[in-house]
């Protein structure tokens, strides 16, 4: 990515979280305390002279009440990173119940661990191991599964993702539901080579 290229995505990035906070009626000040960030840090991606990284997105995508991919705007090949996840947004799907499925290339670096934030009420993750291994899932309940094998859960609590020596790579899918949608399935876990009724579909 050239320099330019990478200027403009801040600025775009600066301009979405200026203009959801905005239309939520919210100060930097409120938002950042929402979040737990600084004001000032706030205030610098706003105007685009800051890179956010992985874990400030979700921080920020919380208070927000918006996905993931909003914040990236829903531009396939973006990319959000930290020191220990990088997720590669690969699709969205706007259903007509008002829900929305992220899908992302997820890569966890060789005994890396990082801990997410609460989502929203009712979202879902979906984390299908590709190479590698990897421990997911809610604070308390995570499971350690392995190339072939995936693990749901409800993600409206702190929920972790770590990997062992190898690292991980992965597909992970999230649904969040409508506003007026909160009955989801209980999380489960898929050995690898059993049927998979979770899989990532391409189109519905």
């Amino acid at each position: 990515m050239t320099t330019r290229m990478m200027t403009d995505r801040l600025t775009a990035v600066g301009r979405r979280i200026r203009t959801l906070r905005s239309e939520q009626g919210m100060t930097l000040s409120v938002l950042a305390a929402r979040a737990g960030i600084g004001k000032g840090t706030l205030s610098e991606l706003e105007t685009g002279q800051r890179n956010p990284t992985l874990e400030t997105l979700y921080a920020l995508a919380a208070p927000l009440q918006v996905p993931l991919a909003a914040l990236l705007g829903e531009e396939l090949g973006a990319e959000a990173s930290d020191d220990v996840v990088s997720a590669r947004l690969m699709g969205v799907r706007h259903h007509d119940d008002g829900g929305i499925t992220e899908v992302y290339w997820l890569t966890i670096s060789a005994n890396g661990s990082r801990l997410s934030p609460p989502h929203g009420p009712g979202v879902t993750e979906h984390l299908l191991v590709v190479r590698g291994s990897a421990t997911v899932g809610r604070i308390g309940e995570q499971h350690m599964i392995g190339a072939g094998a995936s693990h749901s859960w409800l993600s409206d609590e702190e929920h972790s993702y770590a990997a062992a020596g190898e690292g991980a790579t992965a597909v992970l899918t999230i649904t969040s539901p409508s506003t007026t949608q909160r009955t989801l399935p209980a999380p489960r876990t898929v050995p690898a080579g059993a049927a998979n009724d979770g899989s990532v579909r391409g189109s519905e």
